[in-house]
């Protein structure tokens, strides 16, 4: 009787190399083919580009290259992931009654959401990090197996886990059911993981909060707790994120805006803004600022109503795929049977594109650059909202572009050179480039994606930078360009954008006359620099810890008596101040001068100048800056000509 034989694949290595396996083959089987020292070192794999556990099998011919520590990505989303089993098997060690649901990795690290009718409090985080040490010392194993759909159900239903019946139920009949065991612990989770419980390092995560969670983010749901936890591969990066931590509440600009007497927000109006004078100051500067750079940019500046009929929604397609997340109005029109529904708008792109219909245009009028401080609204779950960085009411500095295909490369290039001057002057030297591509679902011709992606790629070139791909990211109808800035402490935040999109003018029945004489559609590219002034502001804040450059800064100088014969000295500096242009005042009120320098530096006024009967007879100031003990005494002229210079925005200098 013959054997069959073993089906063969071939593997194909980052340096070139090709080897035959037989179908089945482990990654971890594979390292061990290598070399034994790959072998130990070896964490997971990437086949054809997704990450692969070492325990599952490779029935195909693939590309592959295997992971190890040294390799960031995949090292931190392991180890976060097995955190999150080690803290949920750690909580149910602690407590057996507590019922586990979903832990995803997030951000720096993880979190995970527990039915338990007890609260957690700070102590029971200690006692679980203790407990999740045991674990990680024991060096067990981590296997997984696949079951049956009715296997899995029956197991959770004998152990008593309701929410891991109904996740089984929702994953769809299509997909596999793997199981992971942490030694004797168990949880249904797609993978991968790393081999045992060793492989985490014990002195490099940390457990920092509570918070409640809707099961399944359903406010008719059970509400659950969630434990969040931060990880990482060393000691020493778990005590740098940290003490980033601490930076960033002390830089909360919720706290300093408070102190600086910017703005408040209350529930009569949830997820918008109060803007106080201080607060309107810095935002009418930075839009002044932005105006004048779109100005010379080359962009006509442009205004649209807030409240726009459903019939312009249906057509550009917002009302069938953004719906619940826009502001509705209902009107009764004189006479009409029905009320009117109109939204206020959540974008300005369907208005640009009225006003860009409005009139005939030609091929000599592309590019056409318009920008509008646009006001929008958008509905965001209350529990999403955060300061002024997460509201319901922002205003953009959005603009589009009207081009023809062939322009698209040029206006990208020339976007990015803006942008790039905007972020410097704003103090924002570090910042990289994301290209987001074509996704599976998507509309237009698979050329007119390469040309495209490639228009976008060679602008970037073009313009100096490096970017990084992020396979399937685009949108439906034309991929983009995301820029991400970093801040003073290391944190990103994605402000900027410049997105092809030929879907809404198709939409919207826009169109030029070509130089063949007949109608064209344009390629319409949407871009915003800062983006949502609101949430740039709240960037802004913390970045400089509320330490505003003089241009930006609300109060630019307080002059404070020390005693009240400098009273009128005080009222001549300060017209001085203003008549140059300067934002300043007066402080004239019975305090010593040490309460009133306490008080301004906490508001982080940038200069105070202080006058006592020296600088009345001398006709001087001293002048102290904020963040320096230190004080200097100036002649009033002098001092004016340097604040003049400093409080020049970096565009007019």
């Amino acid at each position: 009787m013959s054997q069959i034989s073993p089906q063969q694949i071939k593997l194909s290595f980052p340096d070139g190399n090709v080897r035959d396996y037989e179908a089945g083959i482990t990654p971890a089987e594979v390292a061990k083919s290598i070399a034994p020292s790959l072998a130990k070192a070896a964490i997971s794999a990437q086949v054809n580009g997704a990450h692969w556990d070492l325990q599952w099998p490779i029935k195909a011919d693939a590309n592959i290259s295997i992971n190890t520590m040294k390799d960031d990505g995949p090292a931190l989303e392991l180890i976060r992931h097995d955190l999150a089993h080690i803290m949920a098997r750690a909580v149910q060690a602690l407590w057996p009654d507590t019922k586990v649901t979903i832990g995803p990795v997030r951000d720096y690290g993880w979190f995970y959401d527990f039915d338990r009718a007890e609260p957690f409090t700070p102590d029971d985080l200690g006692a679980i990090e203790a407990e999740m040490k045991k674990i990680i010392n024991a060096r067990e194993p981590v296997r997984t197996e696949v079951w049956s759909r009715a296997d899995a159900i029956a197991h959770y239903e004998k152990t008593g886990e309701p929410y891991k019946v109904e996740l089984v139920n929702r994953i769809p009949e299509d997909q596999d059911l793997r199981m992971y065991w942490h030694g004797d612990w168990q949880d249904l989770c797609r993978g991968p993981h790393l081999q045992h419980t060793g492989q985490v390092p014990a002195d490099a995560f940390k457990l920092t909060h509570v918070a409640g969670a809707y099961w399944l983010g359903d406010s008719s749901r059970p509400m659950l707790q969630r434990i969040y936890g931060v990880a990482f591969k060393s000691r020493d990066d778990l005590k740098a994120h940290m003490h980033m931590l601490e930076e960033a509440a002390k830089r909360d600009h919720r706290k300093l805006g408070r102190e600086m007497d910017l703005f408040h927000m209350q529930e009569e109006a949830p997820g918008q803004i109060f803007w106080h004078p201080n607060g309107w100051t810095i935002y009418a500067t930075l839009q002044d600022y932005m105006r004048r750079k779109q100005r010379v940019g080359g962009y006509v500046e442009v205004n649209t109503p807030q409240v726009v009929n459903r019939n312009l929604w249906e057509a550009s397609g917002h009302w069938e795929n953004y719906r619940e997340n826009m502001f509705i109005v209902e009107v009764d029109e004189e006479g009409a049977k029905e009320k009117t529904i109109n939204a206020l708008k959540p974008m300005n792109c369907p208005c640009h594109v009225q006003i860009f219909n409005h009139g005939l245009k030609s091929y000599r009028d592309l590019p056409l650059r318009m920008a509008e401080f646009g006001s929008c609204a958008r509905y965001e779950p209350s529990g999403a909202l955060h300061g002024i960085m997460r509201v319901r009411g922002f205003t953009q500095d959005d603009g589009h572009i009207f081009a023809m295909e062939s322009q698209i490369e040029a206006e990208a290039k020339r976007f990015i050179e803006f942008l790039a001057d905007v972020y410097a002057e704003l103090g924002f030297d570090k910042w990289r480039i994301k290209l987001s591509t074509r996704p599976e679902k998507r509309i237009g011709t698979e050329e007119s994606w390469d040309f495209a992606e490639a228009a976008l790629a060679d602008a970037v070139t073009a313009a100096g930078y490096a970017y990084e791909i992020f396979e399937g990211e685009g949108a439906f109808y034309g991929p983009k360009l995301e820029f991400v800035l970093t801040d003073a402490i290391g944190r990103d935040w994605q402000c900027g954008t410049f997105q092809v999109d030929p879907n809404l003018p198709e939409r919207l029945d826009a169109s030029y006359i070509g130089a063949d004489g007949a109608k064209h559609r344009p390629i319409m590219l949407h871009r915003a620099c800062v983006g949502s002034f609101e949430r740039f502001i709240g960037i802004l804040i913390e970045n400089y810890s509320g330490k505003l450059p003089l241009w930006l800064a609300p109060q630019q100088v307080v002059v404070a008596s020390i005693v009240s014969e400098a009273d009128d000295y005080v009222h001549e500096v300060v017209a001085a101040l203003q008549k140059a242009g300067l934002r300043a005042e007066a402080d004239i009120r019975n305090e010593k001068i040490n309460y009133k320098v306490r008080e301004h530096s906490l508001a982080k006024v940038p200069v105070i100048l202080a006058v006592g009967a020296r600088e009345v007879a001398e006709r001087t100031v001293s002048v102290r800056r904020l963040g320096e003990n230190k004080t200097q005494t100036a002649s009033l002229e002098a001092l004016v000509a340097d604040l003049i210079a400093e409080a020049t925005p970096p565009d007019m200098r």
